[in-house]
């Protein structure tokens, strides 16, 4: 890779690097390079097939582990903003027609 690369691919990469960075990068990302690809050829090498085996049935039932309203008072105490037990939020959606 020469310094004409190297600044393209930091221009795509919105880095601005000044001349020692191109000169330090211009020797430190060939080795990055072939390393990645000394990586991706041992990963291309192994049998990547996926195996599944046997599974069992890893569901629950589902079981009511609270009594109804537990923690509601709570929420609304907490609330900044909140009237009965309604709770009054900012508005995030923004619906244009």
């Amino acid at each position: 890779m020469n310094k004409d690369d190297i600044t393209h691919l930091a221009s795509l990469a919105r880095i601005r690097l000044e001349d020692a960075e191109l000169e330090q990068f211009e020797t430190e990302l060939p080795a990055i390079v072939d390393y990645v690809s000394a990586v991706n050829s041992i990963a291309d090498e192994k049998d990547t097939e996926p195996s599944p085996g046997m599974r069992p049935n890893i569901f629950r039932e589902d079981a009511v582990t609270n009594t109804p309203n537990q923690y509601s008072e709570d929420i609304i105490t907490q609330m900044p903003h909140s009237s009965g037990r309604f709770l009054s939020v900012k508005k995030i959606l923004n619906i244009e027609d």
